[in-house]
């Protein structure tokens, strides 16, 4: 679309100078997302406070203009892309860390802190924030909050459902609101904090969020098993995730998945049928028995080597496959399709082994790695050409029934967005899906807010 023509001269007087964005080269920087999807917004603006947000909201209300917030783009599902049009709100220059309160355990941002910028933050007063998205250097608070976007840490320490307090946000109506509170307890009407966590910005746009600190343990201790098959690994997962320590990362990685990474990385990158890493974190004197308690249960038929790191030097080590990864899979597609499916723990063996079935039925290459202790896949389908891009795509729709047969669902940590909304319909039945867009309807009657997202 293009916009009313009143809309221009409205925006200009809420966004002076440079924090309005008309020209075509400036908008063809917020068309995209690390989706590969794209559609040119009519205006990109900038807002700095939150009573900006609010005359935006009632001004593209009021001419039925579409309004899309972004962060910085790393979403992979299409959830910040402009597929109607209109305005892209990003609040890359909202980036305020507005309060620490160690004694409170609580910090309050605007959307547009850093992740990796926060956790350099808090480090001084001894904590953290759990979430640790891998683009954490890059990612906004703003865009972990819009996707619940979580990362390896989640296993011990929740995502940001878990880890956010309240939040300041306005509406689709463009009336502002706070939601949550600044206690780690409450119990005072609907949780609206969580409802709108995961909620890609289809029902506010949020100017503020109070999140919950977690002390940071003084401790770490890194371990890297290998097995003889993925079926093997994925057993010793339920079994560790069975026992009382539970890890601070338990990450899976594929067969497929080495032998890139070791052709990608080198021979610091093992030969085996699946390995898993697994970090466990507290104080000092407690971390032997830890170790020995999560050894104990990565044991078992199928075992072939189970190492620990005694040094920084040796961490880095065995995280070395780990981090080979991505390049090797960019080498191999630049078209991959990325996804992270999710299911409980115990039925994870039959996951990896219904994607080894698909991958071999459809003649596609898949990549399967990610937070096995939540049972949260990230399965890589690798076309090289159009025929096997059609094929992969043939297979992910089965990839998405196997998993909800498994009792999974679609997404761990990505979202929904664009590219997985015509699947909504295999994971919610219609009652539920016709309660969510009820729910739609309150925030924003007039469909404003990132519309042609996350509902089918």
């Amino acid at each position: 679309m293009t916009l009313p023509a009143a809309l221009p001269d409205i925006l200009r007087a809420i966004f002076p100078g440079d924090t309005l964005a008309l020209g075509e080269a400036e908008r063809l920087a917020y068309a995209y997302d690390n989706s590969r999807r794209n559609a040119l917004p009519d205006a990109v603006v900038f807002p700095t406070t939150h009573e900006q947000v609010e005359a935006l909201v009632k001004a593209c209300r009021e001419y039925r203009t579409p309004l899309v917030a972004r962060g910085r783009g790393t979403n992979t599902t299409g959830a910040t892309v402009p597929v109607a049009g209109g305005v892209v709100a990003s609040f890359e220059r909202m980036n305020r860390i507005l309060r620490i309160d160690p004694d409170n355990r609580l910090a309050v941002v605007e959307p547009g802190v850093l992740n990796g910028d926060l956790q350099q933050a808090l480090k001084p007063h001894g904590f953290f924030w759990p979430p640790d998205p891998t683009s954490s250097p890059w990612c906004s608070i703003g865009g972990n909050l819009a996707c619940n976007s979580a990362g390896p840490r989640t296993v011990k320490y929740g995502s940001p459902r878990e880890n956010t307090l309240g939040l300041r946000a306005v509406a689709g109506t463009g009336e502002g609101f706070r939601c949550g509170t600044y206690t780690s307890k409450g119990s005072t009407g609907y949780d609206l904090t969580r409802l709108l966590i995961g909620a890609e910005g289809t029902l506010a746009l949020i100017t503020e969020a109070t999140l919950k600190l977690t002390p940071k343990p003084s401790g770490l201790r890194t371990l890297r098993a290998t097995y003889r098959d993925v079926g093997a690994a994925a057993r010793a997962v339920a079994r560790i995730m069975a026992q009382p320590v539970t890890p601070c990362a338990l990450e899976f990685i594929d067969d497929v998945a080495l032998k890139l990474a070791r052709d990608h990385g080198g021979d610091s990158v093992p030969v085996a049928g699946a390995m898993l890493m697994i970090e466990v974190d507290g104080e000092p004197d407690t971390l032997p028995g830890a170790v020995e308690a999560v050894s104990r249960a990565a044991r078992g038929d199928g075992l072939e080597s189970l190492q620990v790191a005694q040094t920084a030097e040796e961490t880095q080590a065995l995280w070395s496959a780990r981090k080979a990864l991505s390049p090797a899979q960019r080498t191999i597609s630049p078209n991959k399709i990325n996804e992270d499916v999710v299911v409980p723990v115990s039925h994870l063996p039959e996951l990896v082994d219904g994607i080894k079935v698909l991958a071999a039925k459809h003649d596609v290459l898949i990549v399967s790695f990610g937070h096995a202790g939540n049972g949260n896949l990230h399965v890589n389908l690798l076309p090289r050409d159009e025929a096997e891009r059609e094929r992969a795509h043939a297979c992910l729709a089965e990839v998405f029934a196997l998993v909800i047969r498994l009792e999974g669902t679609l997404s761990g940590e990505h979202g929904i967005g664009l590219v997985k909304r015509e699947f909504m319909p295999l994971a919610l039945e219609p009652a539920t899906l016709g309660l969510m867009r009820s729910v739609k309807n309150a925030f924003d009657p007039d469909g404003i807010l990132n519309p042609g997202k996350l509902l089918p």
